[in-house]
């Protein structure tokens, strides 16, 4: 008897521990990931918040996705409810990069992993990881487009050109420039680039919050101050928001036509406006940057980090932030031309066809 009743709990016990490491489980897949991204006024940060979602959840994980609409208190106050209310990890697409220092030390001292979305958090040493693409890439293929569209490579020129700039609290922005400013400048310094305006150097160029209003109210002034009787060739524009609104202002002027053709202007995210233009003829060439590709990075770095794993990167030496070197994945951006488009943004699954008729 008293050997049946030891059997008895051994089984017990047995079972205790198994209930017990089953709800461990239930517990970890069911750990909530706090997710921050900056507005929903543009397309890509709508896609990047529902890319992140759809995939965490196939993880298991609960999502507590903000939209801060641009707004630095907006962020800040939600990114510490979602501190207050226990997220184990956060995902954070910041508005500006210098502004979450407090929170996220509120967040270390509980033991949150912190993972910076495509945008450098700077001046903290609580940011653990930084996902992203090869951001000065992208600068890149922007100008090489541009070279590209106007047959610099042929020889011909020389062109005018006029240079945009992103955010200035964005630290991605200063990457495209100085990556754009590597293919184009040696074309400049030989005079085969002329920039008509002499504006150079994101001191001059940036615009606040990537507005395309904004973009378009200083291309309106430089046509009107420097192009009275001449022509712009070229603009290097960094994200698809600014393209838009630099095209609504050369065609208030009469670009477009026959005889005053639009310039070779590039862009960034592959926004569905821009490709509709660049179908038009009105924009050259845009940069893809696959948000699914980012998400599935985010949650296999959320993944090891709660796990306790080696979380992978592949750069650890280019993204410092003011205080720290911060560990970082970087994905490749591609560029998407009026030949290339179909087959990079339709056949890959991201957008349908129909979108574009």
């Amino acid at each position: 008897m008293l050997k049946l009743k030891t059997t008895f709990l051994a089984l017990a016990l047995a079972g205790a521990a198994t209930m017990a490491t089953g709800l461990s489980a239930t517990a970890q897949d069911k750990a909530t990931v706090g997710i921050s991204m900056p507005t929903k006024s543009s397309a890509r940060w709508i896609d990047d918040g529902n890319n992140m979602v759809k995939v965490l959840k196939e993880r298991g994980y609960n999502t507590d996705l903000q939209y801060a609409e641009d707004d630095i208190p907006n962020q800040l106050s939600q990114v510490e409810n979602m501190v207050t209310k226990g997220a184990k990890a956060l995902v954070i697409a910041a508005i500006d990069g210098t502004t979450l220092s407090d929170v996220l030390k509120q967040a270390k001292a509980k033991g949150i992993t912190v993972i910076a979305y495509d945008r450098l958090i700077r001046g903290t040493p609580n940011v653990d990881y930084y996902a992203t693409f090869d951001n000065f890439q992208v600068g890149v293929l922007q100008a090489e487009s541009l070279v590209q569209g106007l047959g610099l490579k042929d020889g011909k020129g020389p062109f005018n050109i006029e240079l945009f700039g992103g955010s200035p609290d964005d630290n991605n922005a200063y990457f495209f420039y100085n990556g754009a400013m590597s293919v184009l400048k040696p074309y400049i310094d030989s005079g085969k680039l002329v920039v008509v305006s002499g504006q150079m150097g994101m001191d001059k160029v940036a615009t606040l919050r990537w507005d395309g209003a904004t973009a378009q109210a200083r291309m309106d002034n430089l046509l009107s101050a420097y192009y009275g009787n001449k022509k712009v060739n070229a603009v290097l524009s960094p994200y698809d928001g600014l393209s838009i609104g630099i095209i609504s202002s050369l065609k208030g002027v009469g670009y477009g036509s026959a005889d005053q053709p639009m310039p070779v202007i590039s862009g960034q995210d592959a926004e569905v406006p821009s490709i509709k233009a660049m179908l038009r003829g009105d924009q050259y060439s845009t940069i893809f940057k696959d948000t699914r590709d980012l998400a599935k990075v985010t949650a296999d770095m959320v993944d090891a980090a709660l796990a306790g794993k080696q979380v992978t990167v592949n750069d650890s030496k280019t993204y410092e932030n003011g205080v720290k070197t911060v560990p970082s994945y970087l994905l490749k951006p591609v560029v998407v031309y009026k030949d290339n488009w179909e087959k990079t943004l339709v056949d890959s699954g991201y957008y349908k066809k129909s979108q574009f008729q």
